[in-house]
Formats: structure tokens, C-alpha cells, sequence
């Protein structure tokens, strides 16, 4: 008889196993997988035309040395608004998170369809009672 089972980690057990009058001998061995395809694919780009934009904006200034607060007094004089319509805040801190995600998302997107091998340990055998 052949079983599976999940642990906590995803990590697969299977058994195989017969019974000898009052003993059960067990055959075990695991196997493990990783992937990172998780991301919807109904909206592969998530960016509108207008963030791109001012993404660009922003990575401009930023490459051209200047601060996340001269940044964020730039976009606020300039009228330029985030995407939920609202100013930058004063601290900067809305520059840098728009970097930073951007920056997360490509490598996410990098990594997404990459194929990960399969990884099988070696058997050993259980005897219950």
C-alpha cells in the first residue's frame, strides 16, 4: 500500500508498507519543490501608464543625486500627485517606497518562471509494532 503525506513545510512523505503477522515495515522517503509563480497573470504590468511615468520622474531626480525629500518638494511643486490622488509627504518617504517596490517587483518577475529541481532524499526504514 502507497500513502502521502503533507507536513508543515510542504514537504511530501511517502510510505510504502506491508504487513508481516504483528510487525509493519515501512519504506520512507521525502520530496520537496519550490516555486515562486504565484503572481496573478490576469494584470502582468499592475502599472498604469501615468506610474510609470512618474516613476520615471522619480528615478531620474533620484539618479541625478538628489534627496527623497528635494524629491517629494520637487513632485508637490510641480503638482505632480500620487496614484491615489493625494501630495507627497514631507519625510520622503513615499519616493523611496516607489523605488524600492519597483525595484522588488522586477526581481520578483525575474524569478518568477524559473524552475527549481526537485529534491528527493534517501530512503530508510521504519519496523512498528
Amino acid at each position: 500500500m502507497l500513502w502521502n503525506k503533507v507536513n508543515h513545510r510542504g514537504v511530501v512523505r511517502n510510505g510504502l508498507f506491508r504487513e508481516e503477522s504483528e510487525y509493519s515495515n515501512y519504506l520512507f522517503f521525502e520530496v520537496s519543490t519550490r516555486f515562486d509563480n504565484l503572481l496573478p497573470e490576469q494584470n502582468p504590468s499592475r502599472y498604469s501608464e501615468k506610474q510609470l511615468e512618474t516613476y520615471r520622474l522619480i528615478k531620474s531626480l533620484h539618479d541625478r543625486g538628489l534627496s527623497y525629500r528635494r524629491i517629494t518638494k520637487h513632485l508637490n511643486n510641480k503638482g505632480v500627485l500620487t496614484h491615489k490622488g493625494h501630495q507627497w509627504g514631507e519625510t520622503g518617504n513615499s519616493v523611496y517606497s516607489v523605488l524600492k517596490r519597483f525595484a522588488q517587483r522586477q526581481e520578483r518577475l525575474k524569478s518568477k518562471n524559473q524552475r527549481y529541481p526537485i529534491i528527493r532524499s534517501k530512503m530508510w526504514v521504519e519496523f512498528t509494532k
